[in-house]
């Protein structure tokens, strides 16, 4: 039964990451200057959530994605501000279509 309250933890956990970047993403392609400050503040929520995730044991059937994930969205954090916001917010909103289709992996 723990095994099961892990599972679905780690699930809403994905889930979660999902939801930011596709708000986050929706954000930057509205072009919306005073969400800048709602953006950083799912941005750091979701470094959270990852942080979270990382140290738990997931299944190795979602490792590779969370590794994957891992190198990706410290990418993002590192252009958020030097890069095409359009290509940035594409790359976001593609990795919270991977997570959410991914998430019953976790």
């Amino acid at each position: 039964m723990v095994e099961i309250e892990n599972m679905i933890k780690n699930i809403d956990l994905v889930l979660d990451i999902s939801v930011n970047l596709a708000r986050v993403s929706d954000w930057v392609l509205s072009k919306s200057q005073h969400k800048q400050q709602r953006m950083d503040q799912f941005l750091k929520e979701t470094e959270g959530f990852l942080l979270n995730l990382s140290t738990r044991t997931v299944p190795s059937r979602f490792q590779p994605t969370l590794r994957h994930f891992q190198k990706e969205f410290q990418q993002l954090l590192d252009e958020k501000n030097e890069t095409n916001k359009n290509d940035w917010a594409e790359k976001a909103l593609t990795w919270a279509n991977i997570l959410q289709h991914r998430a019953k992996f976790a």
